[in-house]
C-alpha cells in the first residue's frame, strides 16, 4: 500500500507541544499519539476533522497533573501519523479498525474516552463495540448518526466545500470552526501535517463518508452500536459548545436516550466553538476531573 510520510522537520517548531511522540505498527501503517502520564485510569482522546492530537495539548496537562495517563492519537491521514494518497483508500470502517486495533494493541482499559467531531463517529462506535474496556464517556460536539434525520445547512456546505474547494487550507478551517482568535504559530501547527495537497486526501475525504442517507453501508453498524448505548449504565456526559452550528442541539439525544447519562452534570460550554477544546480547552478538562472525582 501507497503511503505517504509528512517529514518530521515539520513539526519541529510545534508551539506548546513539548509531548514525547509514540508509535504503533497498524495494517503497515505508522500511527503516532501521545502517551503522557501514569496510572491505571485512562483518558482517551479522539479528535476529528481536520484536526490532530495538537488540539489536546491544553488539556493533556491538566489530566496529568491530576493523576491520569493522558492518550491521544492521531488517526490515519492526519497528524504526525502516516496519510494514504487516495480518497478512496479511507473508509468510516477502516478508521474504526485502525482506532480499535489500537486501542487492543496498547491493551488499555478502564478508559474514559472524550470524543469530539469525528473523535466520536469513531470511539461511541470502539466503545459500543468494546464496552469492557471503557469505564466512561464524554461527548463533545460530535453524533453518531444513522442517515435518518436531516444534516444541519451548515454542514452540507462543508461537504460541498471539502469536495469542491480547490483550495483546502487546514488551519483556516480550524480558525473558522473556533471563536478565538489563533495565533499565526498555532494556525501553522495544525497545516504542519499537510506539506502539500496529496496529504490531504483524508481530510479532504472525510465529510463524505459521514453516514447522512439510510442507505449509507456505515449505517447497520451505527444502529448495532446504538443498541448498545441504549442500554449503556455507565456514566455519560455531554459537554457540546455554544457556538456550533453543525451539532448544536445534538446534546439532547444522547441525554434522552443514553441511561448513563441521567443524572449527570451536562454542560454548554460557553463562547466556544466546534473546536471547544481549542477555545476552552483547560476549562475542559478540568470539569472532567472534577467530574471523575
Amino acid at each position: 500500500m501507497k503511503k505517504l510520510r509528512t517529514p518530521s522537520t515539520h513539526f519541529d517548531s510545534l508551539q506548546d507541544f513539548p509531548f514525547m511522540p509514540q508509535y504503533l505498527e497498524i495494517d503497515g501503517l505508522r500511527m503516532h499519539y501521545v502517551d503522557e502520564g501514569k496510572g491505571d485510569e485512562i483518558i482517551l482522546m479522539l479528535h476529528g476533522e481536520p484536526s490532530w492530537s495538537y488540539l489536546y495539548r491544553k488539556m493533556i496537562p491538566v489530566f496529568v497533573a491530576a493523576g491520569y495517563r493522558a492518550i491521544a492519537p492521531d488517526l490515519i491521514g492526519f497528524g504526525k501519523s502516516d496519510k494514504l494518497p487516495q480518497q478512496s483508500d479511507y473508509s468510516y470502517q477502516k478508521h474504526v479498525d485502525w482506532v480499535t486495533t489500537f486501542v487492543k494493541t496498547l491493551d488499555i482499559s478502564n478508559i474514559t474516552l472524550f470524543c469530539q467531531d469525528w473523535g466520536g463517529l469513531i470511539g461511541l462506535r470502539i466503545a459500543a463495540e468494546n464496552p469492557a474496556r471503557f469505564a466512561r464517556i464524554v461527548a463533545a460536539n460530535t453524533a453518531l448518526p444513522i442517515g435518518n434525520i436531516k444534516m444541519p445547512e451548515a454542514f452540507m456546505q462543508w461537504l460541498e466545500f471539502s469536495r469542491n474547494s480547490p483550495k483546502f487550507d487546514i488551519g483556516t478551517v480550524i480558525q473558522r470552526a473556533t471563536v478565538s482568535e489563533l495565533s499565526p504559530e498555532v494556525i501553522a501547527a495544525y497545516n504542519a501535517p499537510f506539506p502539500e495537497d496529496t496529504y490531504k486526501a483524508g481530510a479532504r475525504i472525510f465529510p463524505s463518508l459521514v453516514p447522512i442517507t439510510p442507505d449509507d453501508p456505515a449505517v447497520p453498524a451505527n444502529r448495532a452500536a446504538w443498541a448498545e448505548l441504549m442500554q449503556w449504565q455507565k456514566p455519560f456526559l455531554t459537554l457540546f459548545s455554544d457556538s456550533d452550528p453543525i451539532t448544536r442541539g445534538g446534546e439532547k439525544f444522547f441525554q434522552q436516550v443514553i441511561p448513563g447519562a441521567k443524572g449527570q452534570p451536562h454542560e454548554i460550554i460557553q463562547q466556544a466553538g466546534h473546536f471547544l477544546q481549542e477555545d476552552k480547552g483547560e476549562e475542559i478538562a478540568e470539569k472532567i476531573v472534577s467530574w471523575i472525582a
